[in-house]
């Protein structure tokens, strides 16, 4: 027992550097920096860079006015371009990376080859791929210009440029969307637990779900805007998510492969005696056993999504709101207008969106960890 507690002993001293700097430089700054989003830091120019600036505390009236202002409708479409990058990026990124595996996973000549090249892109950095893309992707030269290397007229294509929204939606109904999406991922709950035969925690994730779908059915409506608000899917969006998924497709190829590599082949073998066919043994066999690794990369690369800063301030700088995303505004007001406040808000944002998706992760595998 005496050897247990001094290795323990010996472990937390060589343990306590890093947590007080962890403690210190991550936590001690996120607490900073959620205490200024709620003073009022910026609005007076007086004050914005004194050596001592005097600080009003206004509460959540920073993040009020991010979602009900009329003057922070940049903000709202930011978060919109945000959410349409983060579907296609993870889409792209995960359908031709697994595309790519399940190809070199047919033993081709020249694998080694073919794999270098499809995970060269990873090599790079976002700066650099950004700046090769904003070349290819000018709307007088680049791809426009390939078809007339044949003959044909240039493309027409505005690329990085364009102005033009689709898919559009009124910002009042995101309260709307918000609570049909808790309310499934409820239910979800509620069958995962019943399967597990945790009767309790069903019958209180069913009986939140149920007040909710009521509460949804009578008709009641949160007006988070006084107005109507229409947002849509911004094209211009469409460069920046090609460079995203060239850059981020090798890294899921690379997953993939590993993983299936790793599948037994007398799986494969047995489900082929059965008489699935070779459609059938990867939809039936193989794609199952690659969920694990799926979830992984789904959350590595939704977390760089909703970080995203140097690819886009690469391909159109941080002035066009075409294609703005939060951490560019978060610049902006930060370190421009020296609106520290309002920057620090949209940090806060951010955090708890990408806390929206590490922390389930984090405890779906923790305890997977300890069943273990």
């Amino acid at each position: 027992m005496k050897r247990v507690n001094k290795d323990y002993l010996v472990a937390f001293f060589m343990l306590l550097p890093s947590l007080v700097l962890l403690a210190i430089f991550v936590y001690g700054f996120i607490g900073q920096t959620f205490y200024v989003s709620l003073t009022n830091w910026g609005r007076d120019p007086a004050q914005a860079l004194a050596l001592r600036p005097v600080l009003e505390f206004v509460g959540f009236s920073n993040y009020e006015r991010l979602f009900t202002s009329f003057l922070e409708v940049r903000f709202r479409q930011d978060l919109i371009n945000l959410f349409f990058f983060t579907v296609f990026f993870l889409v792209g990124s995960l359908g031709l990376g697994l595309l790519l595996a399940i190809l070199l996973d047919q033993s081709v000549r020249g694998e080694g080859f073919f794999r270098t090249i499809f995970l060269f892109p990873f090599s790079l950095s976002f700066i650099v791929t950004g700046t090769v893309w904003r070349w290819m992707l000018q709307p007088q030269g680049g791809i426009n210009a390939l078809p007339t290397a044949f003959g044909l007229p240039p493309g027409e294509f505005t690329w990085l440029t364009s102005r033009q929204q689709i898919w559009h939606f009124n910002w009042q109904d995101l309260p709307f969307f918000t609570g049909l999406v808790v309310v499934a991922v409820l239910f979800w709950l509620t069958v995962r637990a019943w399967r597990h035969h945790q009767r309790t925690r069903a019958a209180t994730f069913g009986a939140v779900a149920l007040v909710l779908a009521l509460w949804k059915l009578t008709g009641a409506r949160i007006e988070i805007l006084p107005f109507p608000e229409r947002h849509g899917f911004n094209l211009a969006l469409v460069g920046i998510i090609i460079a995203a998924v060239w850059q981020m497709s090798g890294y899921t190829m690379a997953l993939y492969l590993a993983s299936l590599r790793g599948i037994p082949e007398e799986l494969r073998e047995a489900a082929r005696v059965d008489g699935a066919s070779e459609f059938q043994t990867y939809r039936l066999v193989v794609f199952p056993l690659l969920g694990p690794i799926t979830l992984s990369a789904m959350i590595i690369l939704g977390h760089i999504s909703l970080k995203l800063f140097d690819l886009i301030f690469a391909m159109t700088g941080p002035d066009l709101a075409t294609t703005s995303v939060p951490s560019l505004l978060m610049f902006i007001r930060s370190f421009r207008a020296a609106q520290f406040a309002d920057g620090a808000a949209i940090a806060m944002v951010l955090l708890v969106l990408v806390a929206t998706i590490i922390i389930p992760y984090l405890w779906i595998s923790l305890r997977g960890e300890v069943r273990r």
